[in-house]
């Protein structure tokens, strides 16, 4: 898909939680990472998508941000965490509505979690980011002209953005996300 994350991979950050704490959660929910990571305030684990279930994976992402494990992270909203998925878009009928749970072999290939709650997500590439749920990255994908009334470049290459790589970039900097190797 692009740089940030190889094929067929789910990458989970979190801010707020070291290394070990990280990997311990995803360890005790029997996702054992295939990688992981440490860097800029962010600790990452990636995993092979074609292991797991990446709705597990998914919701594990969102669900250490809440009450759950407020005390075991030491109080609540102390940890976010930004799922990204390099699977394909989800194609079954279900899928396409991006209000309704995709299925397990297609979790929507970014997610921003804090409090325990979904705060933003969506599908990449051709367009699919216009069928979001929240308000987060909106600004620096109409300035990208990747959702919106105008989208020249959609207009003048019908392939702009196929793979999502210039959505991916601009997630990336908006959270300052390391690159995870």
């Amino acid at each position: 898909m692009n740089a940030i994350i190889p094929p067929h991979t789910y990458l989970t950050y979190a801010r707020g939680l070291d290394l070990p704490t990280l990997g311990a959660v995803y360890d005790e929910a029997s996702y054992p990472a295939l990688t992981q990571g440490e860097s800029d305030g962010w600790a990452w684990v990636t995993h092979d998508a074609t292991g797991v279930s990446g709705r597990g994976v998914m919701d594990l992402a969102r669900d250490i941000t809440g009450f759950r494990y407020d005390e075991r992270f030491g109080g609540p909203g102390r940890v976010e965490t930004v799922f990204l998925a390099s699977t394909p878009a989800c194609e079954c009928p279900h899928g396409q509505n991006y209000m309704i749970a995709h299925c397990d072999d297609h979790p929507f290939q970014f997610l921003h979690s804090r409090g325990g709650f979904e705060r933003t997500y969506f599908n990449v590439g051709r367009r699919r980011e216009s069928h979001r749920s929240g308000d987060l990255l909106v600004r620096e994908l109409l300035d990208a002209g990747i959702v919106g009334r105008e989208t020249p470049l959609y207009d003048a290459d019908p392939g702009f953005n196929a793979d999502g790589a210039v959505t991916m970039r601009i997630i990336a900097e908006h959270f300052g996300l390391p690159a995870a190797s």
